[in-house]
This record gives structure tokens, sequence and C-alpha cells, in this order.
């Protein structure tokens, strides 16, 4: 039972060490899946980011004098499932590309809303060793979603060159058939 504002910063951080856990398993899929040699390269960069991710969760529950233990974190499973759709429907082009920065950047978004708010409450209760350990991790979250921005403008306008050139081969298709 969450009790004090305490509790509930160790519930979140259980519920943050499962979504690193889970998208360190995701990642690699990601990695292969990008046409983009910079987003696969983003991709690899990220997953060994998280594995740190995990080791500083790890070292803040210590802190805390508990033990590192993940809550199951539906939203995360919601959101690689989403960008597991995406990479199966658009594997290996430019738009597929464009979906998984899309679906990368979802999560980047929720990690960081909760490790901002876990900062916070490890601020106001005065565990400045923790606070420190989770705006570390806060920050490469930003910059992961800054660095995700700036390979969407360059894969942007690839993708939308090969969405027309499909639209432009159904209706060539369309043309013939009739």
């Amino acid at each position: 039972m969450t009790e004090t504002i305490q509790d509930l910063l160790v519930e979140e951080m259980q519920d943050l060490y499962d979504a690193e856990k889970q998208l360190v398993k995701a990642l690699p899929k990601m990695v292969k899946a990008a046409s983009n040699e910079e987003l696969s390269q983003a991709f690899e960069n990220h997953l060994e980011q998280t594995k740190g991710h995990v080791e500083r969760l790890e070292r803040a529950f210590q802190l805390l004098e508990q033990k590192p233990k993940g809550k199951a974190c539906a939203a995360m499973k919601g959101l690689i499932a989403e960008a597991q759709e995406r990479i199966e429907a658009n594997e290996g082009s430019a738009l597929g590309d464009s979906a998984m920065i899309c679906a990368a950047q979802k999560v980047e978004h929720y990690e960081i809303a909760g490790y901002g708010t876990l900062k916070t409450w490890a601020e106001e209760l005065g565990l400045e060793d923790v606070a420190a350990l989770l705006e570390e991790t806060l920050n490469e979250e930003k910059e992961t979603d800054k660095l995700l921005t700036e390979i969407a403008e360059k894969v942007l306008p690839d993708a939308e060159d090969s969405s027309e050139e499909e639209e432009e081969e159904s209706t060539q298709t369309t043309r013939s058939r009739r």
C-alpha cells in the first residue's frame, strides 16, 4: 500500500525499471529494422544507454535500501507493441523509419515524464543522490528525443518520396488493368 511520497517514488521507480528492461529487449529489433544507417546507429547507442539506465535505477534502489525489482509497466508494453506493428508493416523503408521514430519518441516522452517527476519527488524528499541519478537519465532521454527529431527531419523527405512512388505505382497498375 502506498502511504508516503517515498513509497510512491519506489513504486514508480519499479515501473520505470521494468520499462527500461523491456526496452533493452525491444531496441535490438529496431536496430535491425531501421533502413537509415543514422537511425540504426541511434537505436544501437540508445540500447547501450538504456542498459546504463537500468544500472542507475539499481543504484537508486540501493540508496533507498530497496531491492531492485520491476513492477509490470503496461504503458511500455503497449508502446513497444505499437512500435512492433509499425516495424512489421513498413520494415526496410523510409516510411517505416519515420513510423519507428514516432514510436520511439512516444517512448522517450513517457520516460521523460516519469524521470522528471521522480527527480522532483527525490529532491523534495532531500534524496539528492537519488535525484542526481534520475536527472542524469532524464537528460539522456531528452538528448535521445532531440536526436530522433533531427533524424526524423532527414528521413521524412525520403518517406514522402517513397509514398508518392508507391501511390504512382498503384495508379499505373490500376490503369494497366483497365
